[in-house]
């Protein structure tokens, strides 16, 4: 979900942004209006996020997927061990990935069906990896970390694709941070990178100039025609953060609404999540129900009531409630309600 402000001002500016007569998907990427337009997100993103002077932001096409094989190409040599700690769907095909590049160890492992996140007595790091790489929130598998992982000095990577911007977060923790824009920032198409200065314009040799962090960076992230539309949609969603108050009170408003969902579903005696409480996602609230037969009537009675995208992925079957930052806690609320008619009809 968009903000709907942002919808309606994309839809006021489509055929004539900023007085110039044409859209902004027509004009120029490389013309002087787009350039500032790409600088104030930027710099929009930085004050949001308080990121630190020493870490450059990159505006990438590729998808965080895509990541998966940049991150080693540009961080890692071949003969290079880096450690993964694996917590489910993504964080294994980032495994997978790596594996093409570079010696890959398991530093932890939830195991399983994955309804937990190690905790950091748990994890066991090599030697002297190039980094450690992680993903804080599992989408599919609804399974978050409540903490930052302790590297001793070693990069940190995260892919946030479905966690970033939902509340305050230390940058300086992190060696890299990646994510798809599609969850909390804008359109799909458009991947942010946010790395620390001493970590890029080491890439290897064979690393394709337009997956090279330090060429994209000297040219602005337009060393390529970057994802125009994406890049300008992410920034008035960047815009309209800072006017709800910011990540504080952003993510303020998300755990509000995460808490709502889930006492609902403890409550029930038809909903169940079984993610170990203190692992539960605040953006991708997952749960079964206790008679699976009426998951068709469920679906189709929500979709009635306008509430749409709650099948869970096929990979874990279920359902699934994104509620990500611009899903207003009336909408949660709306889903309450309805579960808890549906309920009482069934129960």
């Amino acid at each position: 979900m968009l903000p709907l402000e942002v919808l309606e001002q994309a839809r006021d500016e489509l055929l004539d942004w900023h007085h110039s007569g044409m859209s902004v998907m027509e004009i120029s990427h490389r013309s002087e209006a787009y350039s500032r337009c790409a600088a104030e997100a930027e710099a929009d993103l930085r004050e949001l996020m308080c990121i630190p002077r020493n870490y450059k932001v990159l505006f990438l096409q590729g998808g965080a997927s895509a990541q998966f094989a940049f991150v080693p190409m540009n961080l890692a040599t071949p003969q290079s061990t880096v450690d993964y700690v694996n917590t489910g769907h993504w964080s294994q095909k980032a495994i997978t990935e790596a594996g093409r590049y570079c010696k890959v160890h398991l530093a932890g492992d939830a195991g399983g069906d994955y309804r937990r996140v190690p905790p950091q007595s748990e994890l066991r790091f090599s030697v002297k990896p190039a980094f450690v790489h992680y993903t804080p929130n599992e989408t599919i598998g609804g399974v978050e970390f409540a903490y930052v992982p302790e590297t001793r000095g070693v990069p940190l990577v995260a892919d946030m694709s479905s966690s970033i911007l939902s509340r305050p977060l230390d940058v300086s923790k992190f060696g890299l941070i990646y994510a798809g824009a599609q969850k909390n920032i804008g359109p799909s198409g458009l991947t942010v990178v946010i790395v620390r200065d001493d970590l890029i314009g080491h890439a290897r040799a064979q690393t394709p100039l337009v997956f090279d962090y330090k060429a994209v960076f000297d040219h602005q992230s337009m060393l390529n025609t970057p994802p125009t539309f994406a890049w300008y949609m992410a920034g008035l969603v960047f815009k309209w953060l800072k006017k709800a108050g910011g990540l504080a009170a952003v993510g303020e408003r998300n755990r509000v609404k995460a808490a709502a969902l889930y006492g609902a579903i403890d409550a029930s005696q038809l909903y169940k999540n079984s993610v170990a409480k203190d692992a539960r996602s605040w953006m991708n609230v997952t749960f079964t129900l206790n008679k699976p037969e009426l998951a068709g009537e469920f679906l189709a009675g929500a979709a009635g009531a306008g509430l749409h995208g709650l099948k869970g992925h096929r990979v874990s079957g279920g359902m699934r409630a994104s509620i990500y930052n611009a899903v207003p806690l009336a909408g949660v609320e709306t889903l309450i309600a309805f579960m808890s008619e549906f309920e009482r009809q069934h129960v």
